[in-house]
């Protein structure tokens, strides 16, 4: 069953699923609202819920709002991408010598067949950033796992268009945002610090915050980096 509830200028998608917990949640671009609730739970139930967590939800959308995203990449000579924190040119190489992506100076070399469409372009950089922060991120989790005590049985890195990265306390895995590899250093450890906690606290409580305080005291600053930074474009479908 999927409903609608309008609290004065903000409406609520409402979904009744086979779950314990009610789940909220702000979506971009617009800050759409969604909440997830368990099937025993009455519509009125989960409105005073909602009108409870008011105040969360306007400060999300004016975070979403005031997100600064990147214009649309064309893949083309010259074009701006990042590594890392620092930018490159993109140098766009065709020949029939495979593809390729590499870093030589200030340049991003993308090399391709004759005719590469932007599509194939596109996927050829994805596909690179994400093994860039699956291999930045091994040596980062060895040296976390003794210090915060937990041992990661997967990493996934994928593309994500509302999170940094996730993590699964019953599988032991967690997973990283392809887009992290634009990012500076620093961004990537604290998205790992952060799930790698949350194997052990699951929510944001104040268990949580004293964990990760204790494990990284400057994560604040980390996060409020990697919050102000461009995020990708995106073309939404609903």
């Amino acid at each position: 069953m999927v409903a609608q509830q309008d609290l004065g200028d903000i409406s609520v998608d409402v979904m009744f699923k086979d779950i314990k917990n009610v789940h909220l949640s702000v979506h971009p671009p617009t800050g759409r609202v969604r909440i997830a609730a368990p099937t025993r739970m009455s519509l009125e139930t989960v409105r005073v819920f909602a009108i409870s967590k008011i105040g969360w939800i306007k400060r999300q959308q004016r975070k979403l709002r005031e997100q600064v995203r990147e214009a649309p990449r064309e893949y083309v000579e010259r074009e701006s991408h990042y590594l890392w924190g620092k930018r490159y040119l993109l140098r766009v190489i065709e020949g029939d010598n495979g593809t390729s992506v590499d870093v030589r100076h200030s340049q991003l070399l993308l090399q391709t067949k004759p005719g590469a469409t932007v599509s194939e372009k596109r996927n050829l950089v994805a596909t690179w950033y994400r093994q860039q922060v699956k291999s930045a991120s091994s040596p980062l989790i060895a040296k976390w796992t003794p210090l915060i005590g937990v041992t990661i049985k997967a990493v996934y890195v994928r593309q994500m268009k509302t999170k940094w990265g996730s993590s699964n306390p019953v599988a032991r895995s967690i997973r990283l945002n392809t887009e992290l590899a634009k990012k500076p250093r620093e961004c990537l450890e604290y998205i790992i610090v952060h799930e790698m906690t949350h194997l052990l606290e699951p929510t944001h409580n104040d268990r949580f915050l004293a964990m990760m305080e204790r494990f990284m005291p400057n994560w604040r600053l980390c996060r409020d980096q990697l919050n102000q930074l461009p995020v990708r474009h995106e073309e939404w479908r609903y």
